[in-house]
C-alpha cells in the first residue's frame, strides 16, 4: 500500500461541513472562516519514545495528537475547526493504521473538527504533527500575558494524574483510570470559552503546573504563590500515592492538559470544575507553601534538547 492508497483508505473521510470548500485530496485544502473571528493555529508534534512509550496502541497515539492540540484551542478560548496531518512511519500494517485513524477521528470528531490535507511519509520511528486550527470571536482571545497582581490562580479538573498514568503505564500497569487520563487527555474547550472576558491569563498545563504557570507569569511580568493545600488531586492518585508524592506529580508532572488561569474571584464564583490554588504576585517568583512554610520544587518542568 503506498502513499496515497494510505491516504484514501484512512484518512479520507468525509468531512460533512459546509466551511471546507476542498479538503484532503487537493494540493491544498479551501475553507471558509467565520466572518467577525480571528483564527488561532496550534502545532504539536509527538515522537515514538520521546512524547509517548512505544507500545502503546495507536489509537491512543492518534487520539492524543489531537487532544494536545485541542488543549491549546482551549487555553485562547477559541473553537477548534480544521486540523492537517503529517505522519511519519515505519513497519506498520494496515491494521495500525486503521487504529491510528480511528483515535484520530475519535479525538476530533467529539468536537466537530475536519481533517482537511496532510502528508504522510516513511521513516525510522513514529512522529505524528497535527497542525489545528481554531476560531474566537474578534478581540476576545485569551492569552498568557495579562495577570494581574492580586489575581487569584486556578486550575481546572486534577492535577498530577497525568504523570502518575505515565509512571505507572512505564511499570507494565495499564488498566487503571490514571493511565487512561495520559493516554486519553480531555481538552477543556468548553471551560476554556467560558473564560473569555473573565480570566485576565490562561495556559495549558503540558509541562508542569509549576512550570507553566512560570511561562504564564513571566508573559505577564508578574510572580504568583501556590498553596499546596488546595492542589486538587484526584482519589485515584491518593490511592496509588502518598499526599507528598502526589503533590511532586501535580507539581512538576506533565500531560495533565488542565487550564491554568488567573482571574479576579468574583469573575469566575458562578463556574464549575475549577479550584482556586493560588495568587498572583510582585516579583517574578513561582512560590510553593505548605502550612506557610516554603517548598522548593523543581520549576523546570519538561524541555527539549535540555
Amino acid at each position: 500500500m503506498d502513499e496515497f492508497e494510505l491516504i484514501r483508505r484512512f484518512f479520507s473521510r468525509d468531512a460533512n461541513a459546509g466551511d471546507v470548500v476542498v479538503g484532503v485530496g487537493d494540493d491544498g485544502a479551501l475553507l471558509r472562516p467565520t466572518p467577525g473571528t480571528d483564527q488561532v493555529h496550534v502545532i504539536d508534534t509527538l515522537v515514538e519514545g520521546v512524547h509517548f512509550p512505544a507500545n502503546i496502541s495507536a489509537a491512543d497515539i492518534g487520539y492524543r495528537v489531537v487532544a494536545v492540540n485541542l488543549s491549546d484551542i482551549a487555553a485562547m478560548g477559541a473553537m477548534p475547526r480544521w486540523m492537517t496531518l503529517a505522519l511519519t512511519l515505519w513497519d506498520k500494517d494496515e491494521q495500525w493504521v486503521e487504529g491510528f485513524a480511528d483515535g484520530l477521528y475519535a479525538a476530533a470528531g467529539a468536537h466537530n473538527v475536519a481533517l482537511v490535507g496532510g502528508d504522510t511519509t516513511q521513516g525510522d520511528s513514529v512522529v505524528a504533527t497535527v497542525h489545528l486550527t481554531g476560531e474566537v470571536e474578534q478581540g476576545e482571545a485569551l492569552l498568557r500575558s495579562g495577570a494581574q497582581v492580586g489575581d487569584t490562580v486556578y486550575v481546572t479538573g486534577t492535577v498530577g494524574d497525568a504523570a502518575a498514568g505515565l509512571s505507572l503505564l512505564q511499570s507494565g500497569v495499564t488498566d487503571v483510570g490514571l493511565v487512561q487520563r495520559f493516554l486519553r487527555p480531555e481538552a477543556r474547550i468548553e471551560q476554556g470559552r467560558e473564560l473569555r472576558g473573565r480570566a485576565h491569563a490562561v495556559i495549558d498545563i503540558s509541562d508542569g503546573l509549576v512550570a507553566d504557570l512560570g511561562k504564564l507569569a513571566a508573559a505577564s511580568g508578574v510572580g504568583a504563590e501556590i498553596d499546596m493545600s488546595k492542589l486538587p488531586l484526584s482519589a485515584a492518585l491518593l490511592a496509588r500515592y502518598d499526599r507528598g508524592s502526589a503533590e511532586q506529580l501535580a507539581l512538576t508532572g506533565g500531560d495533565d492538559y488542565e487550564l491554568c488561569f488567573t482571574a479576579p474571584a468574583d469573575a469566575v464564583a458562578d463556574l464549575d470544575g475549577i479550584t482556586a490554588i493560588g495568587v498572583v504576585t510582585e516579583g517574578d517568583r513561582i512560590v510553593c507553601r505548605r502550612n506557610d512554610e516554603i517548598v522548593e520544587v523543581d520549576a523546570s518542568g519538561y524541555r527539549h534538547f535540555s
